[in-house]
């Protein structure tokens, strides 16, 4: 009994206490949820008050905004009403100014007007009076004029004749002293070498067994090596040393080059020789075109086209009197480049191309038919030169050259020939009657090469077999022989050695 009184007591109080708890639970959750919404309605009261507030500022910049505007158009405004006020002033200005112009232009108009009848009558009156002279001096105006002319230079002649003489006298004598003083100035500051040209060239042997190799057998090595160069090899007791003679430096170079490479290699017989002298020539070209180019380095002329470059470069295997044509040229370069600064008015770096390309002619005159200047000329012209340097070259012979430029030219060219030694005549002479002995050959038909060789004693001709035979070869002796009789003045008596050689090649396949 005890033990059930227990648990209903324990039960009971376990109900009550839960009921308890409930109450008190849900009274706590009241209060919470009381809290929260008085704070988010406390939180919503402020929100509106700070709206409010927001809005009232956006109101008060939006007023403010809107006066600042206002203001600035009517500022804006009252700029464009000045403005527009001043623009028809300044209208009114030019109206008031245009209508000053046309009375002007009235004024003027009718002043015209009046100057051409003042000038017409003016006229009348000068015709009036001239033709009443006329009447009173039986005379024209023409004539008149004339007569005072006659007058006047009666009474003038002899002293306006003593005062030219005078003038003419003293310019004469300035200009005089003032060339003669540039010209020694010139001559003084380039003072050029003059190497002596020669017709012979000697070659150098290893040893005196070289010179049987070269003859080689019955002579048919320096019988080819003298047709394909047309020189003359000349072996004599001299120690280790031939001479190669011709008056024409390229072929004695050509030779020259030949002779070392067939020296060096070892091997001489005609096929090589003709081999070896193919490829000096073409040795020849590149050292042709070397030294133009080195001479134009020198002189700081640039900008050329190789063919011309390769032009100037033959120059130094030509001759004029004895004197070499680059060595020459290279000095009338100078000069003229010395005079023109000395002078004035002329450009000395074209000075100096225009004394330098004036004998350019030299290098191909012997290919080609005419005189130095005239080939000159077309050579310059073809590699579109000024036309002061073609001037130049054209003209610089002639006796008075109407350009500056080639007056220059002329007289550093002058300058140049005539120091002591530069030239021989008897040289030249000698060259140009070889080259005439040559040509004087070369007329016939057959003919293959014609080489003057011995100092013009002996004409050596090469005939084309397949045109010539071996009668026809010795009638064509008699007939070179008879024209040089007939046509060339030369001392002594000259051989004409006629030669046909027959070649025949096959090959085997």
């Amino acid at each position: 009994m005890s033990e059930l009184l227990i648990l209903v007591t324990a039960f009971g109080g376990i109900t009550i206490g839960g009921a308890c708890g409930y109450f008190i639970r849900k009274q706590l959750a009241q209060s919470r949820a009381n809290s929260v919404e008085a704070l988010a309605e406390k939180m919503f009261i402020e929100a509106k008050q700070k709206e409010q507030e927001v809005l009232l500022k956006a109101k008060e910049k939006a007023i403010k905004i809107i006066d600042d505007a206002k203001k600035e158009e009517h500022d804006r405004r009252s700029d464009l009403g000045q403005q527009q006020k001043r623009l028809e002033q300044r209208e009114n200005m030019f109206d008031k100014k245009l209508m000053e112009f046309e009375d002007r232009k009235t004024n003027l108009q009718k002043k015209v007007e009046e100057i051409q009848a003042i000038k017409q009558k003016v006229d009348e009156l000068k015709e009036h009076v001239n033709k009443r002279l006329e009447e009173v001096a039986h005379m024209d105006m023409e004539e008149a004029k004339e007569e005072l002319f006659r007058r006047a230079e009666r009474q003038s002649s002899e002293d306006l004749f003593g005062r030219l003489i005078k003038v003419e006298k003293i310019n004469t004598e300035q200009y005089q002293n003032k060339a003669r003083e540039i010209v020694v100035n010139c001559i003084q500051r380039c003072a050029s070498n003059h190497s002596s040209e020669t017709t012979s060239t000697s070659v150098p042997l290893p040893s005196d067994e070289m010179k049987g190799r070269i003859i080689g057998k019955d002579g048919r090595n320096i019988k080819t090596i003298e047709k394909l160069t047309g020189c003359e090899l000349i072996i004599d007791d001299s120690p280790n040393m031939l001479l190669i003679s011709g008056f024409s430096p390229i072929r004695r170079r050509v030779c020259q080059l030949a002779l070392e490479k067939l020296i060096k290699d070892g091997r001489i017989q005609p096929a090589r020789i003709e081999e070896f002298i193919d490829e000096a020539k073409r040795e020849l070209a590149l050292d042709i075109k070397q030294i133009g180019e080195e001479v134009l380095y020198k002189l700081g002329i640039t900008g050329l086209d190789p063919k011309l470059v390769s032009i100037v470069g033959r120059l130094k295997y030509r001759t004029s009197y004895g004197q070499n044509i680059i060595n020459h040229s290279t000095e009338v370069a100078q000069l003229s480049a010395m005079i023109a600064e000395e002078v004035g008015g002329i450009d000395a770096s074209m000075a100096k191309k225009a004394g330098f390309f004036h004998d350019i002619g030299k290098a191909v005159d012997q290919e080609t038919q005419g005189g130095h200047p005239e080939i000159g000329e077309m050579i310059l012209k073809k590699f579109n030169m000024p036309s002061d340097i073609q001037h130049a070259a054209r003209h610089h012979h002639d006796d008075h050259p109407d350009s500056l430029m080639t007056q220059i030219v002329q007289a550093a060219d002058a300058i140049s020939a005539s120091r002591v030694g530069a030239r021989r005549d008897t040289y030249e002479l000698h060259v140009a009657r070889l080259k005439e002995l040559e040509a004087t050959a070369s007329d016939f038909p057959g003919i293959d090469k014609v080489y003057a060789i011995q100092a013009g004693r002996e004409v050596r001709v090469f005939v084309k077999s397949e045109m010539v035979d071996d009668y026809a070869a010795f009638n064509l002796a008699k007939d070179i022989a008879r024209k040089i009789e007939n046509e060339l003045q030369y001392p002594g008596e000259i051989k004409v050695n006629v030669i046909r050689e027959s070649r025949v090649i096959e090959y085997a396949k």
